[in-house]
């Protein structure tokens, strides 16, 4: 597995590096925007650990630059305390994130988790295809196709509208959803739930703002409405 660390305080990507291969991991290191949106694109890692504060390019223009080409996993680094920074990263399409100063091997542990709901398709029956009017989701490919349309998700957003699919008709809550999904229950996690419903929301709904698919049970979660 290839791990790409982006980040401009090099003692701080040094000592990462370093439980990242003690982990088994093969690292790469970069230590601005432009230099890490470069190695993405010739290395093709599996996974991207991205600081949020860059010099040239900032963290989160490299998310969207990446996003708009591939979706390979990433875990935002941010030193700032406002929510608002990080749910900016999540909505650009970033899987999960963590503040300075974090413990590496949390760090470690996180990738990992973020890695296996991406490779999850290796586990997966390849009959398993959920639909719902003309959403469909094929388990085994880890595609999702509106109607002749293919839909890019992020490893965290599959999981996510494959628990829903899973159990039409069923209202979750966030805390529920994360652990039908597999997602893991990290503190401050479950309040990015909301996010990433955002983000597939615009992705599949015709009308974002009147849902047909994810359904908002105020006070409680959320539902997948399978009927048209």
């Amino acid at each position: 597995m290839k791990i790409l660390i982006v980040d401009d305080e090099p003692r701080i990507a040094r000592g990462v590096q370093k439980y990242f291969e003690q982990a088994g991991f093969t690292v790469s290191t970069a230590f601005d925007g432009l230099t890490g949106l470069e190695k993405a694109r010739r290395e093709s890692p599996d996974l991207i650990v991205l600081d949020l504060m860059l010099p040239g390019m900032d963290g989160l223009d490299v998310c969207r630059t990446l996003r708009r080409e591939s979706d390979v996993p990433i875990i935002m680094l941010t030193a700032r305390v406002e929510e608002t920074d990080q749910l900016i990263g999540l909505e650009l399409g970033a899987d999960d994130y963590i503040t300075k100063p974090f413990s590496p091997r949390m760090l470690v542990a996180r990738a990992r988790a973020v890695l296996r709901r991406a490779q999850a398709s290796t586990h997966a029956e390849s009959t398993t295809v959920y639909r719902a009017g003309e959403l469909r989701l094929l388990v085994e490919a880890r595609r999702c196709l509106l109607g002749d349309t293919e839909i890019n998700l992020t490893p965290t957003e599959f999981e996510l509208l494959r628990a829903l699919m899973r159990q039409p008709g069923r209202v979750f809550s966030r805390m529920q959803l994360l652990s039908a999904a597999e997602l893991g229950a990290y503190e401050g996690f479950e309040r990015t739930v909301d996010v990433h419903i955002h983000n597939l929301r615009h992705k599949i709904e015709a009308d974002p703002a009147h849902p047909r698919y994810i359904i908002t049970v105020f006070g409680v979660g959320y539902r997948f409405e399978k009927a048209p």
